[in-house]
Parts: structure tokens; C-alpha cells; sequence
């Protein structure tokens, strides 16, 4: 299986941390919202394709320019069928 996705021209979002911590500030409350809601969309969305990822980590949830949020490293995911998970 090959899957391919836009690029995600803003790094991820452990980075992002990484960054903010460097430069002693917070995250925007209203950014925190943002990226929190678009990752529950996405999981959800993988959950309503009996997708479950298995390694949803900071590194794994990259950001684009647009404020988009991409999952991705689906190396380790599982697929449910007939309510058992295969690799």
C-alpha cells in the first residue's frame, strides 16, 4: 500500500512545541483549539474506517501553512476486522 499526501510545509507539531519552549512563550489558546480539534477529527475519521494508528505522538501530526493538521506515520496501525485488529 502507498499512500501519498500533500507536504506539510510547517514541520510537526513537536517541533512547534520545541520552538515555543525555546522562545519561552505559550501557545495561543485559540491554536491549542485548533490543531486539538482538527487531530479528533482525523482520528475519527481513520476510527470510522476501523483504522486505529497505535503511535499518535506529537512527531506524528504535521502542520501545513494553511493551518492545516495531517496524521501521518501509519506504520504501526492496525486494521479492525470482523472486531479483531491486524497489522
Amino acid at each position: 500500500m502507498c499512500i501519498v499526501m500533500e507536504y506539510a510545509d510547517n514541520g510537526d507539531l513537536y517541533q512547534k512545541i520545541i520552538d515555543y519552549q525555546k522562545s519561552k512563550i505559550h501557545f495561543p489558546e485559540e491554536e491549542i483549539w485548533r490543531i486539538y480539534i482538527q487531530m479528533i477529527r482525523g482520528v475519527r475519521a481513520l476510527h470510522n474506517l476501523k483504522i486505529f494508528h497505535r503511535d499518535l505522538k506529537s512527531a506524528n501530526v504535521f502542520l501545513d501553512k494553511t493551518k492545516g493538521v495531517m496524521i501521518g506515520d501509519l506504520n504501526v496501525s492496525k486494521v479492525a476486522k470482523k472486531g479483531m485488529l491486524h497489522t
